[in-house]
């Protein structure tokens, strides 16, 4: 089969066109800075074709999904000959709450349920539902497919996803730790497996998927029993520009003694903390260590944090395991900064975890081993194909089949 993905962020639309059999990419791009006055678009085919230039305005998603369609269809530069050459459309979606625990078939009434809970995730799933609308206008007929982030983390045990708060807020109102990477703690965790030889209902697995957002999942036999993001993705580790894990009284103090307001707080702790607000120069890991070599201790401080906060989860997951059969990194910073994990696992051998740090340093930016020879515990590169996991899944959905996970 043959699936266009979509994943409508708040401000751009990435895209893949998937032929699901050989798993091959036909086509992929990105549209950037919808509703900014400079938009950028990429967009690039399995034949060698490359295109990347300014627009001049995307007005809306809708805007952005036609012209991503358009080169999809262009004689010259396309992919889809006709409308019987494209079989589904499945879409990332950020947050499922408690409703979806699998991916779903898009209908009326999931899109009116996501529409109920967007106040779970106000960045993400309002532009999520945009992109499934739009393209409903766009693709009419086609069977549309939503994969959610939250929904790998839907059987944590109870004692993971609560919140040591009065029960009532979690009857009423659905307050508790929901998760979110799920789809690449997925995909990541199912190739440990596969590279181990084994199968992952037998397994114990920790992944860190690391990006300007980041979070760990600790996985057994195929299961998340937990993950370090909660309600929303500011919990957990510390990112670019989220703070991560912190005293619950310090934004009550922000508001009460420093008068901020709500929104204030929310900025400062979403977009303003982690890397950025201890560098105070940068949330890009790679302009991190370019200020670190040029001998800038508040960068040097931010990374020393990062890979602190990583390490205790790392322990922490392992514990709660009880053991540990791989430790999987992935994400922009998982696969490609070899700082990171050497300072994350350095002093974890007494747990089994040696990364062998000539390997790490030559095979960074691929797929590979690169635990010591003598390492109780794998340590693995498994780069994140998120797309892919959601094409696969809009097969079976097409198909009649169930996504259980």
């Amino acid at each position: 089969m043959k699936v266009l993905v979509i994943n409508c962020g708040s401000s751009s639309v990435k895209f893949q066109f998937i032929e699901t059999e050989t798993h091959e990419k036909m086509a992929w791009g990105i549209a950037e800075r919808i509703g900014e006055k400079k938009a950028l678009f990429t967009y690039k085919n399995n034949r060698s074709y490359s295109l990347s230039k300014s627009e001049d305005f995307f007005a809306n998603h809708e805007d952005a999904i036609k012209k991503i369609a358009n080169c999809l269809y262009d004689p010259q530069i396309g992919v889809i000959k006709d409308e019987t050459d494209i079989d589904g459309i499945g879409h990332r979606v950020v947050h499922g709450a408690e409703e979806f625990s699998s991916s779903v078939k898009i209908t009326d009434s999931v899109v009116n349920a996501l529409k109920k809970f967007t106040f779970l995730a106000p960045l993400h799933n309002p532009a999520n539902i945009i992109g499934i609308e739009a393209c409903q206008r766009l693709f009419p007929g086609y069977v549309q497919c939503g994969v959610f982030d939250t929904a790998f983390h839907q059987k944590m045990p109870k004692h993971a996803f609560l919140y040591a708060i009065p029960q009532s807020y979690y009857y009423e109102h659905k307050i508790k730790r929901y998760g979110f990477h799920g789809t690449s703690h997925r995909y990541v965790s199912s190739q440990a497996a596969k590279k181990l030889g084994r199968d992952i209902k037998d397994l114990k697995i920790i992944t860190c998927h690391l990006g300007n957002g980041a979070s760990v999942a600790a996985i057994k036999d195929g299961i998340s029993v937990d993950t370090s993001m909660g309600l929303t993705p500011l919990e957990g580790l510390m990112m670019g520009t989220r703070g991560g894990d912190m005293d619950p009284a310090l934004p009550l103090f922000m508001m009460e003694t420093l008068k901020m307001t709500e929104k204030q707080v929310s900025n400062v702790l979403n977009k303003q903390s982690g890397i950025l607000g201890i560098s105070g120069k940068c949330n890009d890991m790679r302009e991190l260590h370019d200020l670190i070599a040029q001998g800038d201790k508040d960068c040097s401080l931010a990374l020393e944090m990062y890979c602190y906060r990583l390490k205790k989860y790392i322990g922490s997951y392992t514990a709660a395991l009880g053991g540990l059969d791989a430790l999987v990194f992935t994400g922009g910073i998982g696969e490609n900064d070899e700082f990171v994990r050497e300072y994350a696992t350095d002093g974890l051998e007494w747990l089994g975890i040696k990364l062998d740090k000539k390997l790490n340093l030559e095979l960074n930016r691929k797929e590979a081993t690169i635990s010591a020879s003598d390492s109780r515990v794998p340590i693995f590169i498994i780069p994140t194909d998120e797309e892919l996991v959601i094409a696969l899944d809009t097969e079976k959905i097409i198909k009649g089949q169930v996504v259980d996970y």
